[in-house]
């Protein structure tokens, strides 16, 4: 008997223990929340959910910890169901809100929303914001309960730009022999030419290509180089044109000067400095000294170690939310007119104002974005599915099977092409770069 009194005894306290560290790991779990809500990191802060009597337990709790962050918590027993979570993550359980006024006022009336019938991606997305998700974890949160899928799902390789002449020679000498750049491919009509390993510029016969000459350039291609005042004094002795002069400021975030290439492209050479604006850019970029060397020293072969494409927009939300929603690119410096999203490790997009930046907007462009993705016949097929894009093109083998490609329309009217290299013999160079991501 003294046995049986003694394991039930060590069962009452081995389950009085456990109940106590749960209560302890929630109420640890419920201070940094409420910390994040006070700070204004996210609008709601949600508990795990729990069964009615554990809340019960931690509520007085609960309470206490909101109104020392000067804040609130709500006890919500029927969790509003969307797209971004299981229906049945809270079911038959409840869970510990903790917000400011405004932000609760925000989730019932998505509550009412979800309520009347509207249920879909946008209210998921609604609450996500709610809960301070940026858009790249939405999307994945997304994925992971629905058919929703971004280019990024399907593996991005690397990013080209085409930039169409009248003088391809004259072009393709510019950019191999004055800028040093290395030729990776040439298919005649058209050479590309490596800025860095997964982010290039293709040269195309205007004559035969898919933009003609005299459209508008609107577009800027930033070169990142730390190299600014070397490149400058190299360029003016090459009589290169200068549209801006290269002026730096100490406590800017960046710094640059823009030159014209043989066709009227502008080529910012830009160099990105330490500084609240650019702290998730910085440490992706390359470790190069950020202090020029000496001019003696530098030389043109070096290169760059990463590249932007400057596109201008009439509607930049409508832009920020497309390169965000629908291709899946994480934001990594907001300018407030300019952002930079990253699209492969040296290749950034950057959407700009068209009423501020180098360039206004335009209905045509003489210019296309190419992505080159991994599967690009699972991305075509869910393109052609779920349609997140007017399609110009469908899938289509370019001349001597020498590559796959479709082509749909951004929101500013930028014709972006997704490609994929096959085996051929003018891509050797360009696959044995694609092997080195």
């Amino acid at each position: 008997m003294k046995i049986v009194s003694l394991v039930l005894f060590l069962l009452f306290f081995l389950a009085s223990c456990g109940r106590q560290e749960n209560e302890v790991i929630h109420i640890g779990q419920m201070k940094a929340f409420a910390e994040m809500v006070a700070a204004d990191v996210k609008p709601l802060a949600l508990s795990e959910p729990m069964s009615p009597s554990a809340a019960e337990v931690l509520w007085e709790t609960a309470q206490e910890i909101a109104k020392e962050r000067g804040i609130e918590v709500f006890r919500e027993n029927d969790l509003v169901q969307t797209q971004l979570f299981p229906t049945d993550i809270a079911k038959g359980m409840e869970v510990l809100i903790f917000h400011k006024p405004e932000a609760l006022r925000a989730y019932r009336n998505l509550k009412n929303t979800v309520k009347s019938g509207q249920n879909g991606e946008a209210e998921a997305r609604t609450f996500g914001r709610l809960l301070g998700y940026p858009p790249h974890y939405i999307n994945q949160l997304l994925a992971q309960q629905t058919e929703f899928r971004t280019m990024v799902d399907f593996g991005v390789q690397g990013i080209n730009i085409f930039l169409y002449y009248k003088d391809l020679e004259r072009a393709k000498a510019f950019y191999k022999e004055t800028l040093g750049l290395e030729i990776i491919s040439d298919y005649g009509f058209a050479a590309t030419v490596k800025v860095t390993n997964d982010a290039w510029l293709t040269l195309v016969d205007a004559s035969i290509g898919r933009h003609k000459a005299e459209e508008p350039k609107t577009v800027a291609i930033a070169l990142l180089t730390n190299h600014l005042s070397e490149w400058y004094t190299y360029l003016l002795r090459e009589n290169v044109p200068i549209k801006y002069e290269y002026k730096p400021k100490e406590n800017n975030a960046h710094d640059g000067f823009v030159a014209i290439d043989p066709e009227g492209y502008l080529l910012e050479f830009e160099m990105f400095k330490q500084h609240p604006e650019n702290e998730k850019l910085m440490p992706l970029l390359p470790r190069y000294d950020a202090t020029s060397g000496a001019t003696d020293r530098w030389s043109k072969n070096e290169g760059f170690y990463g590249t932007v494409f400057w596109l201008y927009y009439e509607d930049m939300p409508e832009a920020e939310q497309f390169l965000a929603e629908k291709m899946g690119l994480k934001q990594i410096v907001d300018q407030g007119w300019a952002k930079v999203y990253q699209v492969s490790k040296t290749g950034f997009i950057g959407p700009v104002d068209g009423r501020r930046g180098m360039h206004p907007f335009t209905e045509k462009k003489g210019t296309s974005i190419s992505f080159l993705v991994k599967d690009l016949e699972g991305w075509y097929n869910y393109v052609q599915n779920h349609q997140p894009f007017p399609l110009l093109q469908e899938m289509y083998t370019g001349k001597e099977d020498r590559y796959k490609a479709f082509v749909g329309i951004d929101p500013g009217k930028y014709y972006f092409e997704y490609n994929r290299f096959l085996n051929h013999p003018d891509n050797e160079r360009i696959l044995q770069l694609l092997k080195m991501d």
